[in-house]
């Protein structure tokens, strides 16, 4: 990639701003850099949740819920359904967001639903080696790719079966710069 201080851009703090921007030195264009939006879900189908195992780094051969960056000009439902379909195969119903959570050393913010399949159907896709239903008692927890897996993985288990919940964050003392 090259450096866009090569095409007149310097780094510097706009007008009205608090924070260092790359700023075009001829028309004064600002090029703002924000975090990346994760969407994913928790999906149950007869009391087991389905897992996938990766097939792309990073963690490639870990297991992870269905989930993936936020593509532009789609909601964030849409987002997650699609995540399930290209992971896992999967037709999947959202019920209710489970949780938002804030990972600033990677910048991320990740949306996760609860959700159930819509259709009893699941494969890989291209980007997971593996799908599984699992139950509780046989969820690969020493093999989960990320820390926020474990987390939504957790707070899902703890409202399992209710609905009007509000959805969580990072549990307490974890600040997302794992």
């Amino acid at each position: 990639m090259q450096n866009p201080r090569d095409f007149g851009f310097s780094l510097k703090t706009p007008d009205g701003d608090t924070q260092h921007r790359l700023v075009c030195g001829d028309c004064g264009w600002i090029h703002y850099v924000n975090p990346k939006v994760v969407v994913g879900a928790v999906v149950a189908h007869e009391g087991k949740i389905l897992l996938c195992r990766r097939a792309i780094e990073p963690r490639r051969g870990f297991w992870t819920i269905p989930a993936g960056y936020l593509e532009e000009r789609e909601t964030a439902e849409a987002g997650a359904k699609r995540e399930a379909r290209e992971e896992a195969c999967a037709e999947i119903a959202l019920d209710s967001l489970l949780a938002v959570y804030s990972i600033p050393r990677i910048s991320q913010v990740q949306l996760i639903w609860c959700a159930r399949l819509a259709v009893p159907e699941i494969a890989a896709g291209p980007e997971s080696l593996e799908v599984r239903l699992f139950g509780w008692d046989e969820i690969p927890w020493q093999e989960l790719a990320f820390p926020s897996v474990h987390w939504a993985l957790g707070q899902y288990r703890s409202i399992e079966g209710r609905t009007g919940f509000p959805a969580f964050g990072n549990p307490a003392g974890e600040t997302g710069n794992y």
